[in-house]
Parts: structure tokens; C-alpha cells; sequence
């Protein structure tokens, strides 16, 4: 999962960049860049880190011009050095373009292979550059055209937003995998036209002072340039398949995410939840921060009282000297520390998004019940996660889930709860809405995959490096 930002129309273009990369740092803390033209050349910074560590007044101040594109990276294909940053700037026969990319192409493997025996040169192992080639390679005479008959060659999951030295362009896969929304700044006294704003989730919108205009919808091309906003189509219909993981856990709460708010979502799982899953105990408390909101709906629904039993640390650094005599569950330690006083003799509901491999799970049970809780009864807001995502989430391989290979019941015996239950798939869509102009891709819970998997062998260890 990545972050990325467009920017058409503003005198610091840069600036408001780098405070939307802010807004989406959730989305990824590998490494954040930025490109911008002035018309006549590109200029750009990109370094692993943090969007605060990266770029400093400095760095902004040698990023001049009208027209930026960022993105935060969170490697799901490719490894996380700095070549793999984005975004891609390039200089081809046409002109330059910078590329930033969210989501993961299932057939760039086949894809590149074939550009390689052609004599394509890559720089890079991330499945992005293959579409950088493809839109330098293709034959169309116009950027708009070359971008759709490259997006045509590719399939999987796609969001980007590309830079010409003069246009923006914004763009999603014809299934519409990934968010991307389209925003509007009002014209500044002395500009001519109001700023065009993309990004990846509308809480970006928010720090920046746009307004949410709508989204970018599946199979849509807009390019933004001096003539105005033009839109089209560049690929037949297909089947809706937008991430239902973006509502369960990867967007923020604030955000509004395939024209539905995610704070509605997230309430109504846990709502949803208590209906299905419900259990008598003493209160409910969330896993920080991802079961926070979930925790909420499920308190609401079932009357329980809500409290934060467990403390989150929010100053971890990316590093930490772990002390050389043995610590019990050291790293949750580090991130959790419970409050015993309102945990101890109480029956808790332990709300958390998901169980993926069970190990942090097992390390919370067990720290709540050394606080004293009387029973722990885990309730997860989304059904068992039995599959690997190949759309650009970094889900381990099947053999590491631990719901693909154990049952509830031996999952729970893990964990050490005194029970456990998971959201039905058919709550888990009911609760984001599907139905009301959306459907949604849920490979991850079922198996069933909205594309033909080119080759799974060749996709997974690429995506177990990013």
C-alpha cells in the first residue's frame, strides 16, 4: 500500500505536496519523494524515511513549480532501497514524465520479461517502471494515448497519478482496486484557475484546504492542463473489485474512500460484530489503533462501557536497542503497556481488525491476563484471513496465515483466549456498504481472485521483499 499526491495549478506546488504526503504517511514510512515541473524541466527529491525526516524547508525550497507529484512508499514489489522510490522521473523521446504508483501489477513479471528480450534496460526490480516503459515504448502520438495503450498491456491493481512538463494525469484500473480522489483548492488572489488536487484518500484534502470534488472512477483517465479538465475511458468495463481492506483497516477514519466515509464502516463492523459475536463481559477494549473505531460500534451495540485499557506508546522509533537479558513479548511491550486498574478481574472483549500470522495477537492475550483480567475474549472486525493479497497489500504467503492453516477453535487455543469469533464475510460487506453503487474485492478472506493470477510464484517472493 502507497500514498500518492497530484498537484495541477499551484505557485507551491511542493509544499502542498509534502503536506498531503503527511496526511497519507499511514500508507506507507519506506521512503517519500516528490517531482515537480516548471514548465520547463523536472525537479525532484526522494530518500528513505519519513515524509518529516525527508524533506526539509531546504529541499522544498529547490523543488520550484506549478505542477507536483509525491508518494510515500510502502514496498509490496521490489525491495525497499532507495531506487525503488518513487516517483519515477523519466526523459524519453516524447518528453519527461514522473510516475507514482499505488497498488500491484499481477503480470509485470510476464510483462518485463518480454520488454527485457526487446532490450528495455530496467533500473529498478518494482513493478512500476514496467509502466514507465510501456507508456515510452508506445506507439501512440499523444501522452493521454500512450498512457491509456500501456494501462491497456498491464493487469492488477493500479492508481497513479503521471506528470508531463505542463498536465497532470490521474488514473485507476479498470476494477478500481485502490482509492484515488480528485479535489479543488479556490484560485489564490492572482491566479487565473483554481489548483487541481489528487490523492490517495481524502483526509489529504483536509490539511491542504481543498475541496473533495469526487473520485477518480475505475477505468478513468483525467488530464488537467492549460486547456482545462478532460476525462475518458481507456479500457472496456470491468467487475468492481475496490479493496474492502481499505474500510477494515488501511485508511484513515477520517477519510472518505470509494464515496463511502470509513469512520461509518469501521463503526458499523463493530456494530455488526456485536450483533453476530456477541458475548457477556465487563468491557470493551481496543487493540491501538487499529480496533479503536470498530471497538466503539461494538460498545455501542452492545452497551458495554469502552475504555482504553491499553496504552499505546506513539514515540517508537523505526529502531530500538532491545535490553540483553530476555523480556517477555519485549517488542509489544514496547508499542502496549495495560492498565491494570481497569483491567483487573474484569471479563474483556479485545477488539482488534484482523489475526495474520497470530503471534502479536497471543502477546496481547497474554499481557491483558497478566494484568489481571478475569477471561479474555477476542472478537476480530473482519472475517479469517486465509489468502495472500497480490493487489498491493503485503499479506505473508498462505503457509504463514495462521486462519489457512488452523481452525477458530485452534486459533483461539494460540492466542490463549477464553474465545474467539471473526465477522461474517456477508457482515464484513453489509457493514461497508456493498451494494449501495459498490462492489468490493475480498480475494483475501475467500480465495476467489477478481483476475487470473499470472504466475503466483513468481509474484509472491516479490512481494514478501516489498
Amino acid at each position: 500500500m502507497c500514498g500518492i499526491v497530484g498537484v495541477y495549478g499551484h505557485p507551491e506546488a511542493a509544499n502542498i505536496t509534502y503536506l498531503g504526503l503527511h496526511a497519507l504517511q499511514h500508507r506507507g514510512q519506506e521512503a517519500a519523494g516528490i517531482v515537480t515541473s516548471d514548465g520547463d524541466k523536472f525537479h525532484q527529491f526522494k530518500q528513505t524515511g519519513l515524509v518529516g525526516e525527508v524533506f526539509s524547508h531546504t529541499e522544498l525550497e529547490r523543488l520550484p513549480g506549478h505542477l507536483a507529484v509525491g508518494h510515500v512508499r510502502y514496498s509490496t514489489a521490489g525491495d525497499s532501497s532507495l531506487r525503488n522510490a518513487q516517483p519515477f522521473a523519466v526523459e524519453y523521446a516524447h518528453g519527461s514524465i514522473a510516475v507514482a504508483h499505488n497498488g500491484n501489477l499481477v503480470n509485470a513479471m510476464q510483462v518485463r520479461a518480454r520488454l527485457e528480450s526487446q532490450g528495455s534496460i530496467f533500473q529498478t526490480n518494482s513493478d512500476t517502471e514496467v509502466i514507465v516503459h510501456l507508456i515510452a515504448l508506445s506507439k501512440e502520438h499523444t501522452l493521454p494515448e500512450a498512457v491509456a495503450d500501456a494501462l491497456r498491456r498491464v493487469e492488477g491493481a493500479f492508481s497513479l497519478v503521471i506528470m508531463s512538463n505542463d498536465r497532470v494525469f490521474a488514473v485507476r484500473d479498470p476494477r478500481g482496486f485502490r482509492p484515488l480522489a480528485m479535489g479543488r483548492i479556490a484560485a489564490l488572489e492572482g491566479q487565473k484557475h483554481d489548483t487541481i488536487v489528487f490523492a490517495s484518500e481524502t483526509c489529504a484534502f483536509d490539511l491542504i484546504g481543498a475541496e473533495y470534488v469526487r473520485d477518480v472512477k475505475p477505468g478513468e483517465l483525467i488530464v488537467v492542463g492549460p486547456e482545462g479538465i478532460s476525462s475518458r475511458f481507456y479500457s472496456t468495463a470491468a467487475p468492481q473489485s475496490s479493496c474492502i481492506f481499505e474500510h477494515v483497516y488501511f485508511s484513515r477514519p477520517d477519510s472518505i474512500v470509494f464515496g463511502r466515509a470509513v469512520q461509518t464502516s469501521r463503526e458499523e463492523l463493530g456494530r455488526q460484530l456485536a450483533r453476530e459475536a456477541g458475548v457477556e463481559a465487563d468491557l470493551v477494549v481496543p487493540v491501538p489503533d487499529s480496533g479503536v473505531t470498530a471497538a466503539v460500534g461494538y460498545a455501542a451495540e452492545s452497551g458495554l462501557p469502552f475504555r482504553f485499557a491499553l496504552i499505546r506508546n506513539h514515540y517508537v522509533g523505526r529502531t530500538f536497542i532491545e535490553p540483553s537479558q530476555s523480556v517477555r513479548d519485549f517488542g509489544v511491550k514496547l508499542k502496549l503497556n495495560p492498565v491494570r486498574s481497569l483491567l483487573q478481574g474484569k471479563r474483556v472483549v479485545l477488539i482488534d481488525d484482523s489475526i495474520v500470522r497470530g503471534t502479536t495477537s497471543r502477546k496481547i492475550v497474554r499481557m491483558i491476563r497478566s494484568a489481571g483480567a478475569k477471561e479474555v475474549h477476542m472478537r476480530i472486525s473482519c472475517p479469517p484471513t486465509i489468502s495472500p493479497c497480490y493487489y498491493g497489500v503485503d499479506t505473508p504467503s498462505k503457509k504463514q496465515l495462521i486462519a489457512a492453516n488452523k481452525s477458530v477453535e485452534e486459533i483461539r487455543d494460540y492466542i490463549g483466549a477464553d474465545s474467539l469469533a471473526y465477522l461474517s464475510l456477508e457482515g464484513l460487506k453489509k457493514a461497508c456498504g456493498e451494494g449501495e453503487n459498490i462492489s468490493y474485492c475480498s480475494a483475501c478472506y475467500t480465495g476467489n481472485y477478481p483476475t487470473d493470477i499470472i504466475d503466483v510464484e513468481d509474484i509472491q517472493p516479490a512481494a514478501a521483499r516489498r
